[in-house]
């Protein structure tokens, strides 16, 4: 079963590690405990929502429109209060489902690793290898406050765990010590990490140049360009990158991003194949 297939609730008791534990997340505990207690007393009025409208939620559903409004405008756009008007609910009523703004963070990144499912072992390691490789980065592009949010939260979650059990499962029969299958498989994560970085950069660089020259004709940008590269030439200090230039590779090139990409995931690849341990004869 893909990890996207998998029942949201099934793997909830995995989180206590990896879900912080706040002043914030404390307050909101504190919330629902007078909630839950107005309800016992027949209230369930004032600020707090009845039990029917919470329940007309759910966590996934939450979660969801948290990442719409991630993609939309960045994960710094991503509030309670926002999340409440999209849905068309009181704020409170996520508390139910949502301890705090940090656990629902946490819950949107486990839910972007459910659509890169590793890819169950088809025998083949280092096309499984390459089809993880190539989901993460597609999700990743799908998903790009990712790239700059990842550092700051938990590196494990339930469903990455998931992928990464995945992911070793592909490497038996290799001879491989269960270290370096660890390690092959978070090579494979990391030089995603780091390509797909790079690309958004590569991308926000083209906005940049959009909204700063945008106005420019052709002949202004060559123009530009020429002076440019005049002027690198002329320090006489970068004649590998002048030669570059003067032969037309760019080395940002959208044209070329896939072509880069593989290029590097085949190397790795090849590395890996040079490293395993040889069959017996």
């Amino acid at each position: 079963m893909a990890a996207d297939d998998e029942d949201p609730d099934e793997l909830d008791d995995l989180w206590t590690p990896f879900l912080a534990t706040r002043p914030e997340d404390r307050r909101a505990a504190r919330l629902r405990e007078h909630v839950e207690e107005d309800i016992k007393r027949g209230r369930g009025r004032g600020r707090a929502h009845p039990p029917r409208r919470a329940a007309a939620l759910s966590r996934d559903q939450i979660v969801r429109t948290a990442i719409k409004v991630a993609d939309a405008d960045g994960a710094e756009a991503v509030s309670m209060r926002r999340i409440a008007r999209d849905l068309n609910a009181g704020t409170m009523s996520l508390y139910w489902h949502i301890a705090s703004k940090e656990e629902l963070l946490d819950r949107m990144i486990d839910m972007v690793q459910g659509e890169l499912p590793a890819p169950e072992p088809s025998g083949d390691w280092r096309a499984d290898l390459s089809v993880l490789a190539r989901n993460t980065r597609t999700a990743l592009h799908r998903h790009r406050w990712m790239i700059a949010f990842l550092g700051g939260r938990p590196s494990l979650s339930p469903k990455s765990l998931q992928n990464v059990e995945r992911a070793l499962s592909t490497l038996d029969g290799l001879g491989l010590d269960k270290a370096t299958a660890m390690t092959a498989v978070m090579t494979i994560v990391t030089y995603v990490l780091g390509a797909v970085t790079r690309e958004v950069q590569e991308m926000n660089t083209e906005r940049f140049v959009q909204e700063q020259f945008g106005d420019l004709t052709d002949a202004e940008k060559e123009a530009m360009a020429r002076e440019f590269v005049d002027r690198v030439r002329a320090t006489g200090r970068f004649p590998h990158l002048a030669a570059l230039i003067a032969d037309g590779i760019d080395p940002d090139s959208p044209d070329t991003r896939d072509e880069r990409f593989e290029f590097g995931l085949t190397c790795l690849l090849d590395g890996f194949a040079a490293r395993l341990p040889a069959s017996p004869s």
